[in-house]
């Protein structure tokens, strides 16, 4: 199965008197990338996270955010933090006496400073719990939130999985063109060229059939598309058994993707037909498409 880089998770759960809310959010990225963003005194979990995203997550920059407040049930439990609003107060008039500067606390400024409201008491299982109880519970919080976040990548890499094999499927409509066409080169040329010296034969030269026919073996041997046509097909197989697969198939995707606009510039390089040049052109304008799709794939 296919899975897309760019997804979001969320859980929460109670613990301690406190909610502690989860989002994991993921976008394209050429690796594993992932940044943690949660309270302070967690830090000392934030490898133990890490490992745990990686675990999940193969490719994509991952922003994972641990937030933490006071349950509802527990927000009756709270007072006034006096000695920090004392501490602000006298902070503030500081400023205004030795700086000089202005303005005025308000209630609301006062209400919205971080630490101004605690809890009575403070839960036990937050501030002096067991580093292992805090660490399941960390460890809980984040599978689930990553379970939904890989079901939304599941999702749509479905999505991006099945556009990728239709438009595999015009590629091979193309590539058979090719086939049929790249026989037809060399008698169509050869038969132009026979027409054009007949046109220009006046009797003075002789038609020399042997140097003819040099010249339409090295026509032949430099319009040679066969073996680029082989491996374009070959290409497509792999493609299919990439996006058909279990494992990360981005960057095997990109790497193949390269390979088939090098096969297809070398065929346009090559030959020397109107029919070929335009299937060539549609077929580079399919692989930019294709490109752009498999850059959202893990």
């Amino acid at each position: 199965m296919s899975f897309s880089m760019t997804g979001y998770g969320q859980s929460s759960l109670q613990f301690g008197g406190y909610k502690i809310t989860f989002e994991v959010k993921s976008v394209n990225n050429r690796y594993c990338e992932v940044v943690l963003r949660m309270p302070r005194d967690w830090m000392v979990y934030e490898d133990m996270l890490r490992k745990l995203v990686q675990e999940h997550i193969r490719r994509g920059r991952v922003d994972v955010i641990i937030n933490r407040e006071v349950a509802e049930d527990a927000a009756s439990l709270q007072v006034l933090n006096r000695p920090a609003v004392k501490a602000y107060l006298e902070a503030a008039e500081a400023l205004r006496s030795e700086f000089g500067m202005d303005g005025e606390l308000t209630l609301r400024d006062i209400l919205s400073i971080p630490g101004i409201m605690e809890l009575k008491e403070e839960p036990s299982a937050v501030t002096a719990g067991s580093a292992e109880e805090c660490s399941g519970m960390l460890e809980q919080g984040l599978t689930q939130s990553l379970q939904s976040l890989l079901q939304m990548r599941a999702r749509e890499g479905t999505h991006l999985a099945a556009d990728l094999s239709d438009r595999l499927v015009h590629l091979e409509e193309l590539h058979a063109a090719m086939v049929a066409v790249a026989p037809v080169v060399v008698s169509e040329y050869r038969d132009k060229l026979r027409q054009r010296l007949s046109e220009l034969n006046d009797g003075t030269f002789p038609f020399e059939e042997h140097k003819f026919g040099m010249e339409m073996a090295i026509f032949a041997d430099r319009c040679n598309i066969d073996e680029e046509l082989t491996r374009l097909y070959s290409h497509f197989e792999q493609c299919r058994a990439l996006l058909s697969g279990s494992g990360p198939a981005g960057r095997k995707l990109d790497f193949l993707i390269q390979e088939m606009n090098r096969e297809t510039n070398t065929i346009g390089s090559k030959c020397n037909h109107l029919t070929l040049v335009n299937l060539t052109l549609e077929m580079k304008a399919e692989l930019e498409k294709i490109r752009e799709q498999a850059a959202n794939i893990e």
